[in-house]
């Protein structure tokens, strides 16, 4: 059975905050979890040419969605979601929304309410997710300091990597502006690396990191 999940930005790209920092990178961070759910694809749309959403993709580092432009509003016309935006000079543009498709059968659809200003209420990944499994989690926010050549730093990016865990890694680099150990003792206590954070919290080295995803 093949399971896509759809959405569309109501807005140009970077117009509104709400596209890029919330809509667009909550379906691409969960994207591990929505395959385990058995999504095998996130699709993006948007009334914009395929220039403007390849750059928009490369921006935002969304290597897990598929960026599909519909630059005449056909899609979002025929989905009777097309909406003028004239007045704010965006032209036609997408209502923002999310929907869950099953063998080109639409079986879900959240759509935002009608009401002024960037209203971003029931299109989320979490919202979504929730409709698939009521039990499913999200995925903790992780960010790994590391430096070249460290096994032990290698090794706890494998397990963030094995557990579909995206992290953002910060790299002991030294020199003028680099981060070096005295910064990793300020923010976590200890002079070691690496030092994983998980939602803000400090885990610790591989060993630790390898201890909590057990739990």
């Amino acid at each position: 059975m093949l399971r896509s999940l759809v959405g569309s930005e109501m807005c140009i790209r970077d117009s509104t905050p709400t596209c890029s920092s919330t809509h667009l990178p909550g379906y691409n961070k969960l994207a591990s979890v929505f395959k385990k759910n058995g999504v095998d694809e996130i699709i993006c749309s948007a009334v914009n040419d395929t220039f403007i959403m390849n750059q928009w993709a490369e921006e935002q580092k969304a290597e897990n969605v598929t960026f599909l432009p519909d630059g005449n509003g056909e899609f979002a016309k025929g989905m009777g979601l097309l909406r003028d935006f004239s007045k704010v000079g965006f032209g036609q543009r997408s209502w923002r929304y999310s929907m869950l498709v099953k063998n080109e059968i639409v079986e879900k659809m959240f759509i935002e309410p009608v009401k002024e200003g960037d209203p971003f209420e029931v299109s989320d990944a979490m919202t979504m997710l929730k409709y698939i499994n009521p039990e499913a989690k999200a995925l903790p926010t992780a960010t790994i300091f590391t430096m070249p050549g460290c096994p032990h730093c290698a090794r706890a990016k494998k397990l963030l990597v094995d557990e579909g865990i995206q992290y953002e890694e910060i790299s002991v680099a030294g020199g003028d502006g680099g981060i070096s150990f005295n910064t990793i003792f300020a923010v976590s206590g200890k002079d070691t690396v690496p030092q994983v954070f998980m939602d803000g919290k400090n885990v610790g080295g591989a060993d630790d990191l390898a201890a909590q995803l057990k739990k």
